[in-house]
C-alpha cells in the first residue's frame, strides 16, 4: 500500500515537472527540435548494448542480440526518419484553396513500457514524443522498471545538454500499477501512449483522456502452392522472424497455414532451419506450460529459448533448434497454442487450398488478433487479392513478419506501436509515429464569397 503512495506521489510530481518543461519546449524552433532528437538517438545508439543486457537481466526476457538490434533500430533506423520529416510548424500548404496547415504539440505523453521492450520502446516514445514538441513521462512495467528508467535517464540526459529544459524526458521509478493510472488520469496529461497487455489497454482507454493504444496480434502465415521453388527461404525466414527476441514481438507470425501440395517440403525445410515438431502429447505439455486454464499468458515462459521451454515441457529438442511447432487442426479455447504465444512457438495447420487458408487465417485473427497483421507467400495475384481482405490493419507479402511490420523490410512507417483499428478496439490502424502525436491546425483563407452561400441554396431550393 505504501509502495502504490509513493508510486502515485511520483506519477504526480513528474506529471506537473513535465507540463513545466513542455511549457518552455514549446517555444523552441523545430531546428532546436531536431538537434535535441538528433542527439538523444546517438547517446541511445552509444548505449544500445548496455541497454539490452539490463533488460534482459531485469525481466529474464528475450535474447540479449536482439534487445541491442531492437534499440539500435529504433535509435538509428526511426531516429533517421524522423529527421526528414516535419511536425511542426507548416507542414503543407494549397495555394489553390488558400490553406496551410500548422503542425502544434499535444502536451505531455503518457507512455506505458511493457516488460517484453523495456528499452526499445522507451527509445521509440521519447524519440517520437520529443520530435512532436512534447514532454514524456515513461510508466514501465515494474518488472522492467530499472532498465526503462536508465534508458530514460540517457536520453533525457542527451537532451539537456542538446538545450532541453530540465524534466522534458522523465520516467518513474517507482513503478506500479496504481502510478501509472495515476498518471494517465493526471489533468497536465494530454494524451496516453499505450502499449501492454490487454488490462493494461483497456485502463488506458478508460483514463478519459486521448488514447493511442495497440492490441495483440495473433498472426497467422498462409504459404501458398504458387512458392513451391522458394519454401527453403521461407521457412527460414519464418524462424528467424520468429525467434528474434524469442517471440516476444506482437508482430511475429503466430501460426502457418501451409496450403497442401507444399505442406511436406515446407516441414521439411523447417526442420532443416532449425524447427522441431512436437508431438502430439508434446503440444499438450507445452500449452499447458504457456497458459493458464483461462488461457491467461504464464509470465515465467514468455520470451525463453526453444530449448529450454521443452525442457520445462518435459521433453528434449534437437540441438539448434529455433522454434518449436505444434501441428493443429482447430482454432479456438480448446486448442491453446491456436492463441498469440510470446515465445518461439508456431501453430502448423495444413489446408486443401487458398479458400480454405483464407478461412483458417480469418479464424485465428477473430481468435485475439483482429486488426492486427496477416502474412502470405504466394506468387498468385488472385490469391494476395483475395487475402487482402481479411480483417488486419497489415497484409505482409513475401517477406518475414517481424521485420516487415516495423518497418525494415517493407515500406511502411518505421515504428514500434502498431494499431489495430476499431476491429480491435484501437483508434488508428497505422503504424504509430511522431505524426500521430501532434495536432494540425489549419489557417483557412477565404475562396469563395461568403455573401453567395444564400444564392446557392435560392438556386438549387
Amino acid at each position: 500500500m505504501y509502495e502504490d503512495l509513493e508510486s502515485i506521489a511520483e506519477a504526480r510530481r513528474c506529471a506537473e515537472r513535465a507540463h513545466e518543461a513542455f511549457l518552455r519546449f514549446r517555444e523552441f524552433p523545430p531546428e532546436q527540435v531536431d538537434r535535441i532528437v538528433r542527439a538523444m538517438a546517438q547517446a541511445a545508439e552509444r548505449e544500445a548494448g548496455r541497454l539490452a543486457e539490463l533488460a534482459r537481466a531485469e525481466t529474464g526476457y528475450g535474447d540479449v542480440e536482439d534487445k541491442r538490434l531492437k534499440n539500435l533500430y529504433n535509435a538509428r533506423v526511426v531516429g533517421e526518419w524522423l529527421a526528414n520529416v516535419t511536425t511542426l510548424g507548416v507542414l503543407w500548404r494549397d495555394d489553390a484553396t488558400k490553406v496551410v496547415a500548422i503542425g502544434e504539440p499535444m502536451g505531455v505523453v503518457a507512455g506505458l513500457i511493457p516488460v517484453t521492450h523495456p528499452t526499445a520502446l522507451v527509445i521509440f516514445k521519447v524519440l517520437s514524443a520529443v520530435k512532436a514538441g512534447n514532454a514524456i513521462v515513461c510508466a514501465p512495467h515494474p518488472r522492467g522498471a530499472r532498465a526503462s528508467f536508465e534508458t530514460a535517464a540517457v536520453m533525457a540526459r542527451a537532451a539537456e545538454q542538446a538545450g532541453a529544459p530540465q524534466h522534458l524526458v522523465q520516467c518513474m521509478a517507482k513503478a506500479s500499477i496504481e502510478g501509472t493510472g495515476a498518471l494517465m488520469r493526471h489533468h497536465r496529461t494530454s494524451v496516453v501512449l499505450a502499449t501492454g497487455g490487454a488490462g493494461m489497454v483497456r485502463a488506458a482507454y478508460s483514463s478519459g483522456k486521448p488514447t493511442l493504444a495497440v492490441g495483440p496480434g495473433n498472426v497467422p502465415c498462409y504459404v501458398d502452392r504458387s512458392k513451391a521453388g522458394d519454401l527453403a527461404d521461407i521457412a527460414d525466414g519464418i524462424l528467424t522472424s520468429k525467434d528474434f527476441d524469442h517471440g516476444t514481438g506482437c508482430v511475429c507470425e503466430q501460426a502457418i497455414v501451409a496450403d497442401r501440395p507444399i505442406a511436406g517440403r515446407l516441414r521439411e525445410e523447417f526442420r532443416a532451419h532449425g524447427g522441431y515438431f512436437c508431438t502430439s502429447k508434446e503440444a499438450e505439455a507445452l500449452g499447458r506450460l504457456l497458459f493458464t486454464r483461462d488461457l491467461g499468458i504464464v509470465p515465467e515462459h514468455v520470451g525463453q529459448p526453444a530449448a529450454v521451454l521443452a525442457e520445462r515441457a518435459g521433453f528434449s529438442v534437437p540441438p539448434r533448434t529455433r522454434v518449436l511447432l505444434a501441428e493443429q487442426d482447430t482454432v479456438g479455447r480448446s486448442h491453446p497454442l491456436s492463441a498469440e504465444k510470446l515465445s518461439p512457438v508456431l501453430a502448423f495447420y495444413e489446408v486443401d487450398d487458398a479458400d480454405a487458408g483464407y478461412r483458417v487465417c480469418q479464424e485465428i485473427l477473430r481468435f485475439g488478433g483482429e486488426g492486427h497483421s496477416t502474412a502470405l507467400h504466394a506468387d498468385d495475384p488472385d490469391v494476395v487479392a483475395r487475402f487482402s481482405t481479411l480483417s488486419a490493419g497489415r497484409v505482409f507479402v513475401n517477406v518475414p513478419c517481424m521485420h516487415a511490420g516495423i518497418g525494415f523490410s517493407a515500406d511502411v512507417e518505421p515504428s514500434f506501436m502498431l494499431g489495430t483499428g476499431t476491429m480491435s478496439g484501437s483508434i488508428t490502424s497505422d503504424n504509430v509515429t511522431a505524426l500521430h502525436l501532434i495536432n494540425v491546425k489549419r489557417i483557412a483563407y477565404e475562396s469563395r464569397p461568403w455573401r453567395t452561400m444564400a444564392d446557392l441554396f435560392e438556386r438549387t431550393s
